[in-house]
């Protein structure tokens, strides 16, 4: 259950967005969202790590379709869950 990855836990602490709840494992307060990318069309930026809002803009104007994944991550006990999916690019342009 408490297993994140070291560079999840790396991406979470240095870009990952604070959480407004607390962990619901150890009740600390160092939760972190972090994002991740994947489709076909995103070619080198296909399973990586979104540092800032403005990425996910940029490859959402430019490619068809891909998946956003976010990933909850405790900093202190390393629990980490998927908070959430879900898709952007032209083709789901509303």
């Amino acid at each position: 259950m408490c297993d994140a990855h070291p560079e999840l836990l790396r991406a979470a602490r240095n870009v990952g967005e604070p959480a407004p709840h607390h962990c619901p494992i150890c009740g600390d307060g160092r939760v972190r969202f972090v994002s991740y990318v994947y489709g076909d069309t995103l070619k080198q930026a296909n399973g990586r790590c979104i540092t800032h809002a403005g990425e996910l803009d940029k490859l959402d104007a430019s490619c068809d379709e891909f998946a956003c994944y976010v990933v909850e991550v405790c900093l202190d006990c390393r629990w980490n869950h998927l908070d959430r999916r879900y898709l952007l690019g032209r083709r789901d342009a509303g």
